[in-house]
């Protein structure tokens, strides 16, 4: 169904530490508006040092939504994004705002777009069977099962990201066919909501220092000891607990790496992740890309918003 939609929203996506959340801030300033994030780690209480959460500073005087908004151990879908990030757009346009919708996690930003095609319904005792295999064998085993029937999902998928690997296996198991040629047959062709988007990706080189220096920054800010605490309050196993770092972190905690080898791994397998960021928002014609945020001049986001708000269609070029 499409949302009644009173403007059209403005999307800032791109990689990890490329500066998403202070550009999000700035333009939601300049337009009046509101930040719905698409992090799909964001959205858990708790995580908040190695999720990279909007400071205070940030929120101050820009309203954020779908930050904090589950539990650790709760599951988190596209889908239930999807009803969470619409009825947060149709408040803000009831105000008579602009919704900023800025993140990393392409396929929310996607699904909230053009939709997501009909999956079958969540089946328990296969997750339950994932679940068995995850504490036996390792998440790398089920990653290894899910490159064997498709291989496309398993490479845009992290190797420790439980959820998504079951669901992806699960599907499969269902239906027969991968999860990617659904997404392919689907091809997220419709239009939920009409959106400028645009994207913030300095030059690859600078970009892996972005992301050294983050991970430095958050590890000096108390990520370890925030891991510690989560594992000490039952975390240890929970959704979020496979994300980037977090994951390497509590293999440090029970002794199976070194802290040194654990945050360069978190830095290595952070870039393999910001590349599978930057190929899925450059296969999308619609974004328009920067290589840094002082470079989107307010009169360009304005002019395609206008555009977009009459129904135009807009251009990539800046």
């Amino acid at each position: 169904m499409t949302p009644d939609s009173r403007q059209a929203l403005l999307v800032v996506v791109g990689p990890t530490a490329a500066g998403k959340t202070d550009l999000a801030v700035r333009l939601a300033r300049a337009v009046d508006g509101e930040v719905v994030s698409a992090d799909s780690m964001q959205v858990y209480r708790l995580f908040d040092v190695g999720t990279a959460k909007p400071t205070e500073v940030e929120r101050r005087g820009v309203r954020h939504h779908l930050i904090d908004v589950v539990d650790p151990d709760e599951q988190f879908s596209a889908a239930r994004f999807v009803e969470l990030a619409d009825e947060a757009i149709r408040q803000i346009q009831q105000r008579g705002r602009r919704a900023v919708v800025a993140g990393g996690t392409g396929l929310y930003i996607k699904a909230l777009l053009h939709g997501l095609f009909e999956a079958p319904a969540p089946v328990p005792s296969i997750r339950q069977r994932h679940q068995q295999i995850r504490e036996t064998q390792g998440v790398a085993q089920l990653h290894a099962m899910l490159r064997r029937v498709d291989p496309r999902a398993a490479a845009r998928i992290n190797e420790g990201d439980f959820v998504r690997i079951s669901r992806a296996l699960e599907v499969y198991e269902q239906l027969g066919r991968p999860i990617s040629e659904l997404h392919a047959d689907h091809r997220f062709a419709g239009q939920r909501h009409a959106a400028v988007q645009l994207a913030v990706s300095p030059e690859r080189v600078a970009l892996r220092g972005r992301i050294d220096r983050r991970v430095d920054a958050m590890m000096r800010q108390g990520w370890l000891d925030e891991v510690r605490d989560l594992i000490a309050r039952g975390h240890g196993a929970s959704p979020p607990m496979g994300a980037l770092g977090y994951r390497h972190l509590r293999a440090h905690l029970q002794g199976e790496l070194d802290l040194e080898q654990a945050v360069r791994q978190t830095k290595r397998d952070t870039w393999r992740f910001a590349k599978r960021q930057l190929n899925w928002f450059r296969a999308d014609r619609t974004v328009s890309w920067f290589a840094a945020a002082r470079e989107i001049a307010l009169a360009w986001v304005a002019e395609h918003l206008q555009r977009a708000d009459r129904g135009d269609s807009c251009g990539t070029d800046p």
